[in-house]
């Protein structure tokens, strides 16, 4: 049986690094739901779909990178669930069930829980795992998203394709490079910082 303390253990994500428990955990949570909420307003209308280019998706799955599967998951259920309250945090400080894009939100829990999954595995700790992890995480929010905007606007799979997909893969891809570069990296200053600590 082993007598290490339990900050001596290995962190599962990047979140475990910060002292605490229930109050980091409440306190991450609430800043997971907040930090999609911020990222939000974050939005460029494209002409002729509902579905704007924001930096939704990158917060989601930083969020679950960083908070693990349970953390990330009940951030974005709240997200979620204030937003349809009235809270104005979706896109444009808007709220409610009425938008065509809820779809892609309700993705968010489910892209949110899988991504913390996969990164309590050290799915975020190089840069081919990373964007494997994110690539899943994307397609989630896709799966969830897609069927959803096809029955808010009664289309078929290919205009919901080419309304809610196609002009985001791009953009998409950015994302997941950029967080190939942050959390590996973010992993290397903290152990790094844990080292010297030592």
């Amino acid at each position: 049986m082993t007598t290490a303390p339990l900050a001596r253990r290995r962190p599962a994500v990047l979140g475990d690094l910060l002292p605490g428990s229930l109050a980091r955990d409440l306190a991450l949570v609430a800043g997971a739901a907040a930090f999609v909420g911020v990222a939000a307003q974050i939005a460029v209308p494209l002409p002729g779909t509902p579905v704007p280019v924001s930096g939704q998706t990158f917060a989601v799955l930083l969020a679950g990178a960083a908070l693990g599967w349970g953390r990330a998951a009940l951030g974005m259920i709240a997200y979620l669930l204030l937003g349809m309250a009235g809270m104005p945090w979706f896109v444009d400080g808007a709220s409610g069930t009425g938008s065509p894009t809820l779809g892609y939100i309700i993705g968010f829990v489910l892209a949110a829980g899988v991504v913390g999954r996969l990164a309590e595995r050290g799915g975020d700790r190089t840069p081919v795992r990373t964007v494997a992890t994110m690539l899943l995480g994307t397609a989630l929010i896709y799966a969830v998203g897609v069927p959803y905007l096809m029955a808010s606007l009664h289309v078929g799979l290919d205009k919901a394709l080419h309304l809610g997909v196609t002009p985001f893969l791009l953009g998409d891809a950015a994302k997941v490079a950029l967080a190939a570069g942050l959390l590996p990296a973010a992993w290397k200053l903290a152990a790094f910082g844990r080292d010297r600590s030592s």
